[in-house]
Formats: C-alpha cells, structure tokens, sequence
C-alpha cells in the first residue's frame, strides 16, 4: 500500500516452498462499508473449500506453504485484510470491520449452502472470533481452526519487552508494537529483530526472510492503525459464540500470543478439538510449521466438512 492508499504488490520471496503460488482467479470482494478486498482462489472447482485469514502487517503471501499443499485437492480461499497486501486501506479499523470483511468474502467465493473450514492467523484468528455470531459464518463455517491468536489483553500480556508483568511492561509494549516508524528494507538487523519478536529461536533462516519480506511489505498507516486496534481488542465473549468445532495451535515460544492466550481460547471455546503447542515454534506458525498446519486443516476438512456433505 502506497501512502496514498493505492494497492501495491506486497514484498515477498519469489521462489521457494514460501514463494506464493498464482491463483487460479482473483476477484474483490465488496464490504458493508464498501471496502474493495483482494481475493485469490487456488485450486480445483468443486474441491472442499478452505478459507484462510492472515495476521497483523501481513498479505496472502503469509499462506503461500498451505495453499501448495493444499491446492492439489482443496479449493482454497485467501484474502488480504483491509490495508494490507493488494487491499486499500479504510477508515474504518475495527474487529466488526474484520467480520464485515470476512462475511464479504465468504458471500463471494463459496455457494450460498456450502461449507468449509475456515484458518485464521493471529488478528486472522480475531477475525474469525469477532465474526462468531454472523450469519456468514453460522452458515459458512464446518470448522474453524486458530492460530496464534488471542481474545483480548494482548499488550498487557505479550513477552516481546523482557521485563516482568506490570504498567512499566504494557507501557513499553504498546510503544513497541505501536510505533509509527518504517520498517524500510529488509536488512540482517531487521531479520534478527523480526525474528526475535515474531519467531522460535530455532526458525531456519529461509522462513525468518520470507516473514521478513512479508512484514516490510506493509505500510506504515495500516501498520500503525491495526496496532491501536488490537491493543484495545476484548472479544472473549465472542469465543463463547463459536459453536462450530474449533482447533487452537499456539507455539510455546510465541512472545506476541503466548501460550496463555491459547488456553484461554481453548477452554473457553464450546466444541474445542483439540489445543496443539508446538515446542520451540514462535508466533508465525503456518510459517514456521507449516506441515502441522496444513495438516491439521486436512483433518478438520475430512472430518467436518465431508460429514456436512453427507448430510446434505
């Protein structure tokens, strides 16, 4: 995104396992506000469909090893959030705007009966969370699997700022995670930085470049604006909303969602499936572990969403 809020294509590698794959097709999805949403389907016409959400300063690159792993078979769905990737930036930055955001994308890729499980990444996570009492969800969703997300406190809890738990802490914390300054190029420096806020200590280098490349990718007015949002966001009561089944994966060395906030997630949730840690793994698990991942929406798929077809 330029500063003039004009699409831009986000950074990222260009070969690779974390290289995005093209679409089959691209549309815009249109929001209740009249946000113009870039989508990509990737995949076979027909397939089960698989929805994926990303995270905070982040593009549909993010999901670049799960939909090569998934297109074979599945018809997956991805999106950029609202002023991140190729979607413009809003006015409007709020967790009601991700459910808007999320239902639009829903009613323009999947039939109007059709079910799918549906991912979501960190403030991808909190999208599908805040989006719990929507009709689209309600009719759309099989399964849902979080990951590396959280409900609410997320400054007052985050270990990015080695310090122990209090106002000092949160203070710090906010001013870290909500600073105005570019990021700029992706240099050896800010891999490291990036890697030690974002990332597990034992994350191989190719992943930490291309969350890098990602993360420089978005622009600083966006950056900036979701970092406000999510630092005052409170949807615990929405968990309790989510009354499809629901997977929770967390990484045990997460400093910006520790674990804490998985836990929380999982026993508030009404049909939990399961909660998974990963030890070592950091906050960018599709990235950093993407086999589990994917793997574990191929078992919500198998699971829900072929058990809503033989219903039907």
């Amino acid at each position: 995104m330029s500063r003039t809020g004009t699409p831009r294509r986000p950074a990222h590698v260009t070969s690779g396992p974390f290289a995005p794959p093209a679409p089959a097709r691209t549309l815009t999805a249109v929001s209740a506000d009249g946000a113009r949403l870039h989508v990509e389907v990737h995949g076979p016409e027909g397939a089960p469909a698989v929805v994926l959400a990303h995270g905070w300063t982040c593009s549909t690159a993010f999901w670049a090893a799960q939909i090569r792993a998934l297109a074979e078979d599945h018809r997956v769905v991805v999106y950029d959030q609202r002023g991140h990737g190729r979607t413009p930036a809003s006015a409007d930055c709020s967790a009601d705007a991700l459910a808007d955001d999320l239902e639009a994308v829903l009613a323009a890729t999947l039939a109007p009966d059709e079910k799918a499980v549906l991912a979501g990444h960190s403030m991808g996570g909190m999208t599908l969370m805040a989006a719990a009492r929507r009709p689209g969800l309600r009719a759309h969703a099989a399964a849902v699997l979080l990951c590396s997300t959280g409900s609410s406190q997320l400054v007052a809890e985050s270990l990015v700022v080695p310090l122990r738990p209090g106002r000092l802490r949160t203070r710090l914390t906010a001013a870290v995670l909500g600073s105005k300054a570019p990021l700029g190029p992706v240099t050896p420096v800010g891999k490291k930085v990036l890697r030690y806020a974002t990332m597990g200590p034992g994350a191989a280098p190719d992943r930490v470049e291309a969350c890098a490349r990602i993360v420089h990718g978005c622009a600083r007015g966006p950056r900036y604006a979701w970092s406000r949002v999510l630092a005052e966001l409170e949807i615990d009561a929405l968990v309790r909303e989510l009354r499809v089944p629901t997977a929770v994966v967390a990484g045990t060395a997460d400093r910006l969602t520790p674990p804490v906030h998985a836990r929380r997630i999982a026993a508030a949730l009404p049909v939990c499936v399961g909660l998974t840690e990963l030890t070592g793994v950091g906050h960018m698990t599709p990235v950093e572990a993407p086999e589990v991942v994917t793997e574990r929406i191929r078992e919500l798929v198998r699971t829900y969403v072929a058990v809503e077809e033989d219903v039907a």
